[in-house]
């Protein structure tokens, strides 16, 4: 085992004073809080540690192509599900590299447990973990019924490696809302985690990337452009693969207004339009800037996906989801989303997760790995997406 554990990096002292800090019902009076100074030195070196692990076994034969896996697992809730379909399924368990989302460490949602080491820990990977935030309360929706109390509360996004990774760091993104307003508060930001892959066909650079829920089509655009930056001056250049959920829903969704004036928007379209034609393929007009943004500056995307393949699956039968939604907008919205989706059966799907690279070529056409539930019972809200890929030098 090499490098530090999640527990030496990332463990911290902060759950004290998690009910004062949630008192405040702004950033910006956090910040100007006597509280926030004694505590900001603590915060800053949780928020910005990464922590990384080989828990590797016997080494992997390697295989004529890259397997990349992105996947948004929803905390990890069902973390032993998941580390079924990781290791057992026909397709998914001979990944090479796993881009791993929305995973939590120490969260009373997720049963307080580590859940990257877990997952690293029972497939023998490598791995590292970067926290984008420290929770304040128990989270959304449902989530807030959970029994116990958050330990460490961290939550965050990962990359799992068959393969040693090496140069693991954070690229801090902008929130594109106030993380202190609302149900759910916590401390953080959005962050993609960069690491670089010594696989036997060539190094190739990772990027796990969750973009923002709560924002703007031109702020995921801003998000996706800075970390971009940042790839193009790391050195040396590298065939570059980023996977992650990308949160390409089609709305401005920074506020509950705009969200409900575009769906109004999208019912005058047409419902069976939209779906047909935006929803599954947010790249052709509302999210056209980002995808426009990754093709300026030499990554290709259009062939490392399947074309109109969704990821996640909306229906308002779903207690759960609803009452994530029902945090943030008003009851009454859901009768009239009911009512568009009637001739769906109450559902409709969107195109989320996504991989873009530069310096490498598809091996065999991309694909949404569907549903995985009926087999391995609860998992996630989001479908995982799979690529074969080969480095170009």
């Amino acid at each position: 085992m090499n490098g530090l554990s999640v527990t030496a990096e990332l463990d911290h002292h902060l759950t004290p004073h998690f009910e004062a800090l949630r008192r405040f019902s702004s950033t910006a009076a956090l910040k100007a809080s006597p509280l926030y100074a004694r505590l900001k030195l603590e915060i800053d070196r949780v928020l910005k540690g990464v922590a990384q692990e080989a828990l590797t076994r016997d080494p992997s034969p390697a295989r004529p192509a890259i397997r990349a896996t992105a996947w948004n697992i929803e905390r990890g809730r069902q973390v032993d599900n998941v580390v079924r379909v990781l290791r057992e399924h026909p397709l998914i368990r001979g990944s090479d590299a796993l881009l791993l989302t929305e995973l939590d460490y120490g969260m009373a949602r997720s049963g307080n447990r580590n859940v990257p080491r877990e997952i690293a820990s029972a497939l023998g990977l490598h791995y590292a973990f970067a926290p984008c935030y420290v929770n304040l309360s128990k989270g959304s929706g449902l989530e807030d019924r959970a029994a116990s109390d958050n330990a460490q509360a961290l939550h965050g996004n990962a990359l799992f490696a068959r393969h040693p990774l090496r140069d693991a760091h954070a690229v801090s993104l902008p929130n594109g809302k106030d993380k202190m307003r609302g149900k759910e508060k916590r401390l953080g930001s959005q962050r993609a985690l960069v690491a670089t892959m010594d696989h036997p066909l060539g190094a190739v650079r990772l990027v796990s990337l969750h973009l923002d829920a709560h924002s703007t089509q031109r702020h995921r655009r801003r998000q996706m452009r800075l970390v971009l930056d940042h790839l193009d001056g790391l050195r040396p250049a590298l065939p570059t693969l980023i996977g992650g959920d990308w949160n390409t829903s089609t709305y401005n969704s920074r506020r509950a207004l705009y969200a409900i004036l575009g769906f109004w928007r999208r019912v005058f379209m047409g419902v069976n339009y939209v779906i047909r034609n935006h929803y599954a393929h947010p790249d052709r007009w509302f999210e056209r800037r980002l995808f426009r943004e990754l093709e300026r500056r030499g990554y290709r995307y259009r062939d490392l996906n399947q074309p109109g393949g969704c990821t996640l699956h909306y229906d308002v039968q779903s207690l759960a989801l609803n009452s994530n939604l029902g945090d943030w907008i008003p009851q009454w919205c859901f009768k009239f989303i009911n009512w568009s989706l009637r001739e769906h059966q109450g559902k409709c799907s969107f195109k989320l997760d996504w991989f873009a690279g530069k310096g490498i070529a598809p091996a065999s056409p991309p694909e949404v790995v569907e549903k995985l539930s009926e087999t391995y019972g609860p998992l996630s809200d989001h479908d995982p997406i799979l690529l074969d890929f080969l480095p170009r030098r």
